[in-house]
């Protein structure tokens, strides 16, 4: 007879963590028109972080067996602010874990780690054409901004 999980744990990630931290990506990744999975990329960025701690910090929801959610923050500087800021991006929960809470104790998580650590501001961006991921950080006390994404895309090998 086996013993059903135990409630999941939310915790930092760490290097053995990065298989599946790659595989939540893909899946994201997947469902973003604005970008293509590429697991060498990915890994690639998630070893970045994983390993230089002061770039930001990745948590998890763990399970006994598997992670089923993560939130990477990364750490910056902003004038505007005069200090520490987080750019929170790759919120994302196993698609057979979803509508379940995950996501808000996640994003919870990350709002009082910033809190703690005394940053200035969280910044995301959600997708544009997705209402419920707004609606999900709106109702976690995030806003719209006037200002608008723009970026420039190297090619360049990593």
């Amino acid at each position: 007879m086996s013993l059903p999980d135990s409630e999941p744990r939310l915790e930092p990630a760490t290097i053995e963590d990065l298989p599946q931290l790659v595989e939540l990506l893909v899946a994201l990744f997947s469902e973003e028109s604005d970008f293509e999975p590429d697991k060498l990329k990915q890994e690639h960025g998630l070893r970045l972080i994983l390993e230089q701690p002061n770039r930001g910090r990745i948590f998890v929801l763990r399970t006994e067996h598997m992670v089923i959610g993560m939130v990477n923050l990364l750490f910056t500087i902003s004038t505007a602010e005069g200090g520490l800021v987080i750019l929170m991006e790759d919120v994302i929960v196993h698609p057979q874990h979803r509508r379940q809470g995950y996501g808000s104790l996640l994003l919870n998580h990350a709002i009082e780690f910033a809190r703690a650590k005394h940053f200035k501001r969280i910044t995301l961006l959600t997708d544009k054409i997705s209402a419920e991921s707004q609606a999900f950080f709106v109702s976690h006390g995030f806003s719209f901004s006037s200002m608008i994404p723009m970026r420039l895309v190297f090619d360049a090998d990593f």
